[in-house]
């Protein structure tokens, strides 16, 4: 089987159809997924290394979760990939089987000029005026008041946020709706939202290279895309009230908040989690498949891969500051399969 990997958040829903003529003669079990860019790095490095130790390949499109539901809906890939779970009630009407696949955390970056990784504290309450446009300027009081070291520029604040469907943006607006009366109100949480300000862009990708590329900007992205891209990220003051860095240590405090076993769908989210070491905006990804798929081998295949992501890839995951699920969850979903999935 061929390993044919996209990247192309931007323009694959234009490019669709050459995407299909260009890739190279597809197996009868041959994997796709489309959604999560939140996961792409992990997905991306996995592939590789399943690759090479299977002769299996992987198409994944990554194109965001929004867009990943709404391609397993229509039954064009084996699985769908979205941070923004769906509820029992969605996926019994779509006949869909949800479970998570790993854990990570997102981290609001920006583009100032003498300011280092981490030096930089923002509370929740803040971060969401920013993103409401009412902290126009770095050097306002609120922000002052939060750097007092820090010398800040008299400039204004350009806003980057996701202009697709995006499960890293129902995760973010989630948080600022649980951290702000007035981005709950005004705004609210969801996939996509009708933004006060900012310049839109596809993709976690998309952001972080409008970030990398725009002075005096501030978006938000996964961990790894910051970390791949030596981007300057923002130190957060969490619910316990202590100001925290992302690190795979305090995405593992917020995710142990998390209830899988008594979740019908697995459906949980971790922003705003107690304990002070935890990061305050932690998500999960999660995988969708049909419980009675179109191509069995090509689910029974997904499965394959999945339950080797499960056995091998945690250390992959964990350098790509990536949380593997506990097995104990594992064990959740290996049941889930063998329940839910109908597979011939």
């Amino acid at each position: 089987m061929k390993l044919f990997f996209v990247k192309l958040p931007s323009i694959v829903a234009a490019f669709g159809l050459m995407l299909g003529l260009v890739a190279p003669a597809a197996h009868a079990a041959d994997i796709s997924g489309a959604g999560s860019t939140f996961a792409f790095p992990i997905f991306s490095k996995w592939a590789d290394l399943y690759k090479k130790e299977t002769g299996n390949g992987l198409n994944y499109q990554s194109i965001g979760s929004g867009a990943g539901i709404k391609q397993i809906q229509a039954k064009t890939v084996t699985f769908g990939a979205t941070d923004a779970p769906m509820t029992s009630e969605e996926l019994k009407k779509a006949g869909l089987v949800q479970w998570p696949i790993v854990m990570g955390g997102i981290v609001p970056v920006v583009n100032l000029e003498g300011i280092k990784p981490g030096e930089l504290v923002l509370d929740g309450p803040t971060l969401a005026q920013i993103f409401l446009g009412r902290i126009k300027k770095w050097d306002d009081a609120a922000i002052k008041k939060l750097n007092p070291a820090l010398t800040l520029p008299s400039t204004a604040i350009t806003v980057v946020r996701r202009s697709d469907g995006s499960g890293t943006t129902f995760n973010f607006t989630d948080y600022l709706s649980k951290v702000s009366a007035n981005w709950k109100v005004d705004v609210g949480a969801g996939a996509s939202v009708e933004w006060p300000v900012g310049v839109g862009a596809k993709g976690n990708d998309g952001v972080a290279g409008n970030v990398g590329q725009t002075k005096n900007a501030i978006g938000y992205v996964e961990y790894a895309y910051a970390k791949q891209n030596k981007m300057i990220y923002i130190n957060l003051v969490n619910k316990a009230g202590k100001t925290v860095s992302p690190t795979i240590a305090a995405f593992q405090s917020a995710a142990a908040n998390a209830d899988w076993a008594n979740s019908p769908g697995y459906y949980q989210i971790l922003t705003e989690q107690a304990g002070e070491q935890s990061w305050p905006i932690t998500a999960a990804t999660f995988i969708l498949m049909h419980a009675t798929p179109k191509d069995d081998a090509a689910s029974a295949e997904a499965v394959k891969f999945f339950q080797w992501a499960f056995k091998s890839g945690d250390k992959t995951a964990e350098e790509l500051d990536y949380i593997p699920m506990p097995p104990s969850v594992v064990a959740l979903i290996e049941k889930t399969w063998a329940t839910e999935l109908k597979l011939k």
